[in-house]
């Protein structure tokens, strides 16, 4: 019975070894994929979303008539600023990714001019503040001498959602708008609800 024992506990022994060397020995996989590669891992919105809704946004908007008006009646450029895009989804949505990306499109267009949003605006005023007292007269930057912007852009990102027993439905409605500062009045309004996933799972509940 003792010998029995000791046979089993060998075993036992050999078996949790290996499960440690099998454990120990094993790598995660590495694979680099072109930028514009669609990878839907999980059903959530991901890197492709946000690219195929900026340029959607970002085609709609440059062909506002707002814009040409503008550059028609002034003979410059519109100047615009980056507001809040809100998260009103059900998931965790970095929405400055979208912000930034459709602020790069609109500048790179040659169409408008961007000045700096909220935050970046107050580490420019606390150096201008600082240069006052610390750079040189000729090199000093004038304080209350910003370029103020005509329009703002603003967003939000939502979803619904729709399920059924194993399977869910998520569309995506991303909506952004060109708002005269001025005036409140909204110029122009574009809506993306392209986005719809069916995502099917075998054992997980909803």
């Amino acid at each position: 019975m003792k010998k029995l024992n000791c046979i089993i506990c060998k075993s036992a022994v050999l078996a949790i070894l290996s499960m440690v060397f099998i454990t120990g020995c094993a790598t995660n996989r590495v694979e680099r994929v072109s930028a514009d590669t669609v990878t839907d891992l999980s059903g959530y919105w991901n890197d492709t979303d946000v690219r195929l809704v900026a340029e959607s946004l970002i085609a709609e908007c440059l062909n506002a008539p707002a814009i040409a008006r503008y550059t028609a009646e002034t003979g410059t450029l519109p100047v615009v600023i980056v507001g809040d895009f809100a998260n009103e989804s059900d998931e965790h949505i970095d929405t400055s990714i979208l912000s930034k990306k459709l602020e790069a499109a609109l500048i790179n267009s040659g169409k408008v001019d961007f000045v700096a949003g909220a935050q970046e605006r107050e580490q420019l005023r606390t150096e201008r503040e600082e240069q006052q007292g610390w750079s040189s007269e000729e090199s000093a930057k004038r304080l209350a001498n910003e370029t103020g912007a005509d329009f703002m852009l603003i967003g939000s990102v939502k979803t619904i959602v729709d399920s059924y027993d194993n399977q869910m439905t998520r569309t995506y409605q991303v909506s952004a708008e060109l708002i005269d500062i001025e005036t409140n009045r909204k110029l122009w309004i574009g809506i993306n609800d392209e986005i719809k996933k069916v995502i099917t799972r075998s054992s997980v509940r909803f």
